[in-house]
């Protein structure tokens, strides 16, 4: 039986084929993130012009950290939890990898006008526990929309209300 054969009946191509999608080669030199492993305290500034943290960040003042849980359920079901939420000036966005291989992206062109919010692509996260800090300062008030990119089309998406400052 060729090799053809075998990915056209067996449907392994498409396995392959998801398989690269979900771990795209995304590692840039140096970048031990992506390789899946947690990267050394001594590095953790914003990647530039990214706005993600690999070490934790800690919120302004009286600001808060926000956990989103960044996973592939039983069911196979990719989701941000929680998926809708709102923060303030200061606050920390942790997305943490609970299962799956995930990433974090404030897409520029759905988020029109959102001030300093970060619009690159975070680094794909692999192991359970590894975390990217955000914090929410110079951001826009009002909805801005984030997904992760190997599974946006699958629903992992959500949006992230950032209060104006006289809410406080």
């Amino acid at each position: 039986m060729t090799i053809q054969r075998l990915f056209t009946t067996t449907g392994l191509g498409a396995a392959v084929v998801l398989a690269a999608a979900c771990g795209g080669d995304r590692k840039a030199e140096g970048d031990t993130a992506a390789a899946g492993a947690p990267a050394p305290a001594a590095e953790g500034a914003p990647a530039a012009g990214a706005g993600y943290s690999t070490t934790q960040l800690a919120p302004d003042g009286d600001g808060k950290v926000i956990t989103v849980q960044m996973e592939t359920d039983a069911q196979g079901n990719n989701k941000f939890d929680p998926a809708n939420f709102e923060v303030e000036q200061g606050d920390v966005i942790r997305f943490t990898l609970k299962s799956g291989v995930h990433n974090a992206h404030f897409v520029a062109d759905s988020n029109p006008n959102a001030g300093a919010l970060p619009t690159q692509p975070s680094d794909l996260l692999q192991l359970p526990g590894q975390t990217l800090d955000v914090k929410v300062s110079g951001w826009a008030p009002g909805k801005h929309y984030f997904q992760c990119d190997p599974h946006a089309l699958l629903g992992m998406v959500g949006h992230v209300e950032v209060e104006a400052d006289d809410d406080k």
